[in-house]
């Protein structure tokens, strides 16, 4: 994933000239050929990041689309007053490019693991926050990225993640991705959370439960169209992200379903990440399934949640 966004900013690059891209330790070898290929515009700053930032909103301002690519923790914490003042206030169209969203760098230790950054980011006024799910919808992605108006935040995974979107849904920003057809339950992800519910819908299709599946891909702008339109008839929404409870997409969800209905709607489960920092070291696929977020930890919530649950379905009348 990481890589095909890299080489995008290459060929973005090669048919605009106002993109160019500034990285903040990347390995060696990031973008060598864009390097070749255009050497005024492959900047490499070292670990600087609030200087970066505020170096890629004068660029901005010039006329340039600057792309700032760098971990994810060190692209929000380090420099979260930089990106709000420089970036979001004045509305500029800079691309911050986060490798290592939620766990992939957890053999690193809690200092590398963007566990709140879909939160920090979202808070921000003028913000896009965007997480493909993988390699291919990266791509798609950033064919986008080149005339939005604003900055993005762009949430990337490690890489080698399965490849499961479609090229038949296209790409939209803001808009989600209705995978699979609501039925007793809808689980809507963000990021390769998708990879995990559909693998989890399949084994609670085994079980006779039918789950819907919608993708999420841009958690701001959220498309409050596209969910309350796939809640209809379900019994139970849940959300599936790889984030801290607070402030991701189950918060999304449930703050939009709140303000539109008020009541009324679906029982919600929301699966993440706990609210603490993880001391425990391994791989991110093994911290995700300690923490339930497994397919078959994800069904097994469903089916106990769906278990308890004498929500009725939600009336949605047309406006």
């Amino acid at each position: 994933m990481r890589n095909t966004a890299m080489n995008m900013v290459h060929k973005l690059a090669a048919r605009d000239e106002r993109v160019l891209y500034i990285g903040s330790d990347p390995g060696a070898g990031t973008l060598r050929a864009m390097s070749k290929e255009f050497p005024k515009r492959h900047l490499i700053e070292g670990i600087s990041e609030a200087h970066i930032i505020g170096m890629s909103a004068g660029l901005a301002m010039e006329g340039f689309v600057p792309y700032v690519n760098t971990i994810a923790t060190f692209l929000t914490r380090r420099c979260y007053e930089q990106v709000a003042v420089d970036l979001c206030l004045h509305n500029l169209p800079v691309r911050l490019i986060a490798n290592g969203g939620g766990l992939v760098y957890a053999p690193l230790g809690p200092t590398h693991q963007a566990i709140e950054d879909i939160a920090i980011m979202r808070a921000l006024p003028n913000m896009t926050v965007i997480c493909p799910c993988d390699a291919d919808e990266a791509a798609r992605m950033m064919e986008q990225t080149l005339d939005w108006k604003g900055p993005i935040y762009i949430r990337l995974g490690k890489g080698g993640d399965a490849i499961v979107s479609k090229a038949e849904h296209g790409f939209e920003i803001g808009k989600a991705i209705l995978m699979r057809p609501q039925g007793d339950v809808l689980m809507v992800t963000t990021g390769i959370m998708l990879q995990r519910a559909l693998a989890a819908a399949d084994l609670l299709a085994a079980q006779g439960i039918r789950a819907g599946i919608l993708h999420m891909h841009t958690v701001k702008p959220f498309d409050t169209a596209a969910l309350l339109q796939a809640i209809r008839g379900t019994r139970l929404v849940a959300t599936l992200e790889e984030h801290v409870p607070s402030g991701g997409l189950g918060s999304a969800v449930a703050e939009t379903l709140i303000d539109k209905l008020g009541s009324g709607f679906p029982a919600m489960l929301r699966l993440s990440l706990p609210d603490r920092f993880m001391h425990n070291y391994g791989s991110q696929d093994s911290l995700l399934k300690k923490h339930g977020l497994s397919a078959s930890a994800i069904a097994t919530s469903i089916e106990h949640a769906l278990a308890s649950s004498r929500t009725p379905s939600p009336q949605l009348h047309s406006t």
